[in-house]
């Protein structure tokens, strides 16, 4: 339940609380050019945010809980609060979601975003590598997230993208989310350091040694780490079929598969 409040909680309307990295920097500007600001309005009409990140000139990923009944995508952005040169803003054409996720038990949280139009690739904007299938994410590992949502639990947002390095663990540090699954998800954040995704981070990526390999998906409400992601390499095939143009209706995962 306190899992399914804090998905709750990363789709408030602006203002509410619904965005930023707890104990981490502020990222050198244009530094992460595949990071992408989402702006969305929800099926009941509210307007919320979400992070994502450019994987080809036309698809943005993101967490499938940041579906919403429009999105706009802006790249190049550092500051949420300007216009800046470097700014794209393109409109989401299609919304492809995982067809096994499940908002309950938060599994599949994974969702591609068609754009529009591609996007122009420039300094401040490009892609980022996926890993193989076969690149299963292991416990210690040190990787990095980074998004626009709340610095504290009762801080507010921050304007200007920020960053956080954080430790990969092993699944038992995260026994207490009832629905984790160790080949779907990853556990992420030594629960002996505040350094956190929260509120608003959602979508954005877990990059580590400049590949994205996790998708920031939900924890708990107090900011407390672990955290948990969802582990990018088993979807990569479905992945690439959406790329592709494919048809998806015989393309699902099941629970009991391994990535490897």
């Amino acid at each position: 339940m306190q899992a399914l409040l804090f998905l709750m909680a990363l789709l408030l309307p602006s203002g509410a609380g619904a965005e930023e990295i707890i104990g981490g920097v502020e990222s050198r500007p244009h530094s992460r050019p595949y990071m992408a600001h989402l702006e969305i309005t929800t099926e009941r009409g509210y307007k919320a945010t979400c992070g994502g990140f450019l994987v080809t000139r036309q698809f943005v990923m993101t967490a499938a809980h940041c579906k919403g009944r429009e999105t706009t995508v802006t790249l190049g952005v550092h500051d949420v609060s300007k216009t800046e040169s470097t700014q794209q803003k393109i409109k989401v054409e299609k919304q492809i979601v995982h067809p096994n996720y499940n908002f309950y038990s938060n599994l599949h949280d994974i969702m591609l975003l068609k754009l529009q139009k591609k996007a122009k690739v420039t300094p401040a904007v490009d892609v980022i590598p996926l890993p193989q299938p076969s690149d299963f994410l292991k416990p210690g590992k040190m990787c990095r997230a980074a998004g626009w949502g709340q610095t504290g639990v009762t801080k507010p947002t921050s304007n200007t993208l920020r960053e956080v390095k954080q430790r990969i663990m092993d699944k038992e540090a995260c026994k207490n989310y009832f629905h984790y699954n160790y080949n779907f998800q990853v556990c992420v954040g030594s629960p002996r350091k505040i350094r956190s995704a929260y509120k608003g981070d959602s979508g954005g990526p877990l990059v580590c040694a400049g590949v994205a390999h996790g998708i920031v998906s939900y924890g708990r409400g107090d900011a407390k780490p672990p955290a948990v992601f969802t582990r990018i390499s088993p979807y990569v095939p479905w992945i690439n079929k959406v790329i592709k143009g494919k048809d998806l209706t015989s393309l699902s995962l099941h629970e009991s598969e391994s990535p490897s």
